[in-house]
């Protein structure tokens, strides 16, 4: 067996490291990764053996070095999250946040999975009090993949455990959703970026605090930055079947031409879910059809919600410089929904809303057809290009009511998701370094 040995480890706070992060098995230098695009956390770890390793450090095999024997890696992802956990302690405990908790969960295509992270007295170790991502997977059937790149899934647990409890953070990884065990690990990984970067911040999903405010809220130096950038999309398009003008813009009701909300589109259910959103997102919107209602309501319907979505791609511009990611909950009578969502240029939607199969056996939500409400918010998901989870926790009385607390999450998770960040220095929040491929 090797000897391990660490050197070059740090974590910077909003700042980057010229060190690299080199473990010897890749796939699990791209998770910790996460931690520089998602955590604004300028992270370095590489990891030595007194064996013999390949020279050329630009090779797949240097990249991989110590991905064999197999068994070692528990060893190094355990010594890793000993030795990070150990700068992000010093991070955590010594920032001027005062959140006691943070919570986030990262959507991607494929998989949702939440991170919950609880700070103790700074004195004592943490733990990892729930973690449920196995199995990586469904392929193969109930027992998904035993090793992603070179990286042997059964390690991750070791890596948080040992993070865990350096850290003096009890972590929580709860998988939600998950059918690819790449996106299961990845999603792990900025989940806890995210939370952690929030925990750093003392802000929180789905809670306000004079810190959020500050850093979040109207006055902020963010929103100061959004309303700069005057991001508007417009449409007009005529067809056979509908005549339709949207114009939105971000950040539009506290400031431009046109600080309103006007949405006419002879379907009040659709009519009030849009003006929910828009209100909620802080948008002033513009939108108006004449379409075919005498045949039915599925023209008008899809064709405002494509519309609105595309208006919305355009307004977001490249997304450079954006939060990007964020979760929110909304509420309407006795329905609560929860969206997360990333402006990822990876159009998904997944939900599990009782459309058809609510309590009620209604096959109208209002005015709307339960089946056009279900295309409404997967056209609009489909065409601003996003990557979008929504889980009902509580049931309406009705499928207006959840209707209506969708569009309400949805406003709130998107604001939040448009906000610039002015830490990231007009760079996008994305390990890739861009979102347009």
């Amino acid at each position: 067996m090797s000897e391990y040995v660490l050197s070059q480890i740090s974590c910077l706070d909003v700042s980057k490291t010229k060190d690299p992060i080199s473990t010897g098995i890749g796939f699990f230098d791209h998770m910790i990764d996460q931690l520089n695009s998602h955590a604004q956390i300028g992270v370095s770890v590489t990891v030595s053996s007194g064996g013999n390793e390949p020279t050329d450090t630009h090779s797949i095999e240097w990249v991989n070095r110590h991905a064999e024997p197999a068994e070692d890696q528990e060893i190094i992802m355990g010594k890793v999250g000993d030795a990070l956990g150990k700068e992000l302690k010093e991070l955590i405990y010594s920032s001027s946040g005062n959140s006691g908790s943070s919570r986030f969960c990262c959507p991607l295509d494929e998989a949702l999975v939440e991170c919950i992270l609880t700070k103790g007295d700074g004195n004592t170790d943490g733990k990892l009090t729930m973690f449920t991502l196995p199995p990586y997977g469904i392929y193969p059937a109930g027992k998904g993949r035993s090793q992603i790149g070179k990286m042997q899934t059964k390690y991750v647990v070791t890596f948080f455990s040992h993070l865990a409890k350096s850290s003096g953070v009890d972590i929580s990884l709860v998988k939600i959703r998950g059918d690819n065990g790449h996106h299961v690990v990845e999603s792990a990984f900025k989940a806890f970026s995210r939370a952690l970067r929030n925990l750093i911040d003392g802000t929180n999903t789905n809670s306000t605090s004079e810190k959020f405010e500050s850093i979040w809220g109207v006055k902020s130096h963010s929103f100061v930055s959004g309303l700069e950038l005057y991001r508007e999309g417009k449409l007009e398009r005529s067809t056979k079947e509908t005549s339709i003008l949207v114009h939105i813009m971000l950040d539009g009701l506290l400031k431009g031409p046109d600080k309103s909300v006007v949405v006419d589109t002879g379907i009040k259910t659709l009519d009030q879910f849009m003006s929910i959103l828009a209100r909620e997102s802080l948008i002033s919107i513009e939108a108006k059809c004449k379409g075919d209602l005498y045949v039915d309501d599925h023209h008008t319907s899809e064709d405002v919600s494509i519309a609105l979505g595309q208006v919305l791609n355009i307004a977001f511009g490249t997304k450079a410089g954006l939060n990007r990611m964020w979760c929110a909950t909304g509420t309407y009578g006795d329905a609560e929904v929860e969206v997360t969502m990333d402006l990822s240029n990876r159009p998904c939607i997944n939900h599990n809303l009782s459309l058809s199969s609510n309590p009620n056996n209604e096959e109208y939500a209002g005015d709307l057809s339960v089946e056009m409400l279900d295309h409404v918010i997967e056209s609009l998901v489909m065409n601003s290009r996003c990557t979008v989870h929504i889980v009902e926790k509580k049931v309406g009385k009705s499928v207006l009511e959840t209707a209506l607390a969708t569009a309400t999450a949805y406003g709130r998770a998107l604001r939040m998701c448009a906000a610039v960040d002015p830490r990231r220095a007009g760079k996008t929040a994305s390990s890739k370094g861009t979102l347009s491929v």
